[in-house]
């Protein structure tokens, strides 16, 4: 019994391994591709127009996954998010951890030039229930616009970030 285990368990993962060598790109569809406006090299300013920081977002992995890797203006505070599109849930996926130690998971889709992003609801030091909700906006000059706002129930509670996306010269 354990020898046809074995054997299977190697049939199957030598077939993984062939059929992901053989695949161009796997992470190519249009799902996969919903957030690739938000690739490139930026200058995000806040909406008063001073200098929020600088953010990379790339595509790596086969295309499969982009990184992001924030800077604050004065460079005191960096993050890293890793995006992907789950086939299983066919959901975009955000996991964010920065230098703070803080992480945040988001989870949704894109909505014709929205990509809506929230997290699971929780609960604050206040005793209340929230819920983080990021929206990416694709404007029509190539800029994107990201609007991070908490929500408490379906009202907003309070902005954490709104700050405008343009790409570096």
């Amino acid at each position: 019994m354990m020898k046809k285990y074995v054997s299977l368990s190697l049939f199957l993962f030598f077939g993984f391994l062939v059929h992901a060598q053989s695949d161009a790109c796997a992470c190519c569809t249009e799902d996969h591709t919903a957030f690739d406006f938000w690739v490139g090299d930026w200058e995000v300013t806040k909406t008063d127009g001073s200098a929020a920081g600088k953010n990379t977002i790339e595509k790596i992995e086969g295309s499969c996954v982009l990184r992001e890797n924030w800077t604050s203006a004065n460079g005191n505070y960096t993050g890293t998010s890793y995006n992907f599109f789950n086939l299983s849930t066919k959901q975009w996926e955000q996991l964010w951890i920065d230098n703070a130690g803080n992480h945040l998971k988001l989870k949704g889709n894109r909505i014709d030039n929205h990509m809506i992003l929230s997290s699971d609801e929780f609960t604050h030091t206040d005793g209340k229930v929230y819920k983080n909700r990021i929206t990416w906006t694709l404007n029509e000059d190539g800029s994107v616009r990201q609007l991070w706002e908490v929500l408490q129930g379906n009202e907003v509670a309070s902005v954490a970030f709104d700050g405008l996306y343009r790409k570096k010269g």
